[in-house]
């Protein structure tokens, strides 16, 4: 049995829709369909989460919504006149979601997550009546019927491990189901979302539950590439990685998998196939918890911005017990998470997502770090880039470090900082943020188009 998941530009349209049919019905294995909502059908399009979210948010302000409310419908009902379906689906869409903005407001942020979870399960709805029209014996499975209970905590649910049992039940029925992702339902019977991107999340966790051999990622790409294809032009596809690189890949700033996606397959040890829906036979990207490193030590290259450092240096740090524990007490006391702590013998380096501070809380932080560790030198660092070279291989090769520093070098990129993960499967260089897609180009032409001699 395989799980297959499509994504929100998969789904934009009814042609999009009648593709995603042809896929599935292609391959008997594929018995069950995750869907997202319709996503953008052109560049300048709005994905109909951000027309529910706008929506719900001109209800919560007690303002007329009825405009967010009908862009909603002609979308779903431009798929349906597409797809040639009855107006019934349709009107059954627009009931349900004049349903959902009579709901109870006192909550805002679960009366948003009710909301939100209308585009997913819309869909799923239409898309299985769409199947059934065209004499497939397909049908809509709610979350709440299939037993996925999550946390109660809106807009950042996490599945429960109980789910995973009751899912597997989906085993046993028969014709194709058509789950809606994005969400599941708290123990108490209340929708709650996965943060964005979490369709993908669904479909992992299903996997997982009905123990499938393979789990299916349908998008807009041939398969994931090596480096960002805004930075390069036609970078190399990646055949294979693993889940260590993949995880590594999508903190770092690759897209095309929400962060927190694969762990309940890769817990399972199901592989992932990621592909194309506008080119199904492409074979795309495999995600596996072990592989070959036959390509080099480096499997891919990520970038992200929007980063700061906090820069400490006190003579004999490395002589003071606790010094760790009060810095991150500190960290933790201003509700922050770090990412990083490179560290030498007299000073320490925190670098974190720069969109935690303002000037207040920045002085604040600063003024707390100097006193309460006495320290010599407290400086902050805006605009960084973190570039993350990501592989395997580098475990087993001698030199990565060096040559990924000689060809930043000769790009004329200064390195603010240098630090590889305990694993080894990665290494992470912080740049300034106005030279990251020329370091990124540089790396890439180092480890993927240079041959070293």
């Amino acid at each position: 049995m395989k799980v297959v998941k499509f994504g929100g530009t998969s789904l934009a349209s009814g042609k999009q829709i009648q593709k995603v049919l042809s896929i599935v019905i292609s391959d008997p294995k594929r018995k069950i369909v995750v869907v997202s909502a319709p996503g953008k059908r052109f560049a300048d399009d709005t994905k109909v989460t951000d027309l529910l979210i706008a929506c719900a948010r001109k209800k919560l302000r007690g303002e007329d919504a009825t405009d967010w409310l009908e862009a909603v419908v002609e979308r779903f009902a431009s798929i349906a006149m597409d797809l040639e379906m009855s107006n019934d689906i349709v009107k059954e869409i627009r009931a349900d979601l004049e349903e959902r903005l009579r709901g109870y407001k006192g909550d805002p942020e679960r009366f948003l997550d009710h909301m939100k979870a209308a585009g997913e399960d819309n869909n799923a709805k239409l898309i299985a009546a769409y199947f059934q029209e065209r004499g497939i014996e397909a049908r809509y499975v709610s979350p709440k019927e299939a037993g996925l209970i999550v946390t109660d905590e809106p807009g950042n649910a996490r599945v429960l491990p109980e789910s995973y049992k009751r899912l597997y039940s989906l085993r046993e029925q028969s014709g194709i189901i058509i789950f809606p992702g994005f969400f599941g339902f708290s123990k108490n019977g209340d929708v709650v979302t996965f943060s964005r991107g979490g369709s993908d999340i669904t479909g992992s966790i299903l996997a997982n539950g009905v123990k499938a051999e393979l789990y299916e990622n349908f998008t807009d790409v041939d398969a994931v590439y090596a480096v960002n294809p805004t930075f390069v032009s036609h970078p190399t596809e990646i055949q294979e990685l693993t889940y260590r690189e993949m995880r590594e890949l999508s903190y770092a700033g690759f897209s095309v998998f929400h962060d927190e996606a694969l762990i309940p397959a890769f817990r399972a040890g199901i592989p992932v196939n990621i592909k194309n829906t506008n080119n199904p036979s492409a074979p795309g990207t495999k995600i596996v918890n072990e592989r070959e490193t036959k390509n080099g030590p480096v499997v891919g290259i990520a970038s992200d911005e929007g980063f700061c450092s906090i820069y400490i240096q006190k003579y004999l740090m490395n002589k003071e017990i606790g010094f760790g524990r009060k810095l991150l007490q500190i960290l933790e006391d201003f509700g922050l998470s770090y990412e990083h702590i490179p560290s030498g013998i007299d000073d320490v380096t925190v670098i974190l997502r720069e969109n935690q501070l303002n000037q207040e809380l920045e002085q604040a932080i600063l003024h707390q770090i100097k006193e309460k560790l006495d320290a010599d030198e407290v400086k902050i660092q805006h605009r960084l880039a973190l570039i993350m070279l990501v592989g395997e291989g580098m475990r087993r090769n001698i030199g990565t470090t060096a040559r990924a520093a000689s060809a930043l070098a000769k790009a004329g990129v200064n390195i603010e900082m240098v630090n590889q993960g305990s694993s080894e499967v990665s290494m992470m260089f912080a740049v300034k943020e106005e030279v990251e897609r020329r370091a990124v180009q540089a790396l890439y032409e180092e480890f993927f188009v240079s041959v070293p001699v």
